[in-house]
């Protein structure tokens, strides 16, 4: 899938297309190609607008939305718990089953973090 082109080049085509020219008259003056200014000029028809469509999954919908305030409640609880403990409370408490990772990826969009702390010698001090 192609990046969306600038809102500013929509912008100006829309405008062209308002003075009156063609949606391929429009983006030819904007060195775009004939296939996405009748696209656009498509869209604008519909819509009143070019703006792009909203790509990715919708937000929030997943099956550990409806979960949230339970695992925030365990974080909060326990703040050394562990991903694999968190899915085997969930499991427990509400029979959903659901892979760690998942969890984590839910807990960092959450605001959420974990930095590990590692241990390393002094500079000075490397055995040899």
């Amino acid at each position: 899938m192609s990046a969306a082109l600038p809102m500013a080049l929509r912008a100006r085509f829309q405008e062209y297309i308002e003075e009156g020219l063609s949606g391929r008259a429009a983006a030819a003056r904007l060195k775009v190609s004939a296939a996405t200014g009748v696209r656009w000029l498509r869209r604008i028809r519909e819509r009143g607008n070019a703006t792009p469509d909203v790509q990715g999954r919708p937000k929030g919908h997943g099956k550990l939305a409806l979960h949230r305030e339970f695992l925030v409640e365990l974080v909060a609880q326990d703040g050394d718990i562990t991903l694999p403990e968190l899915a085997g409370a969930l499991k427990a408490a509400t029979g959903v089953v659901a892979h760690s990772a998942s969890i984590g990826r839910f807990l960092r969009k959450l605001g959420y973090t974990y930095k590990k702390s590692h241990w390393w010698p002094p500079s000075g001090s490397a055995p040899m």
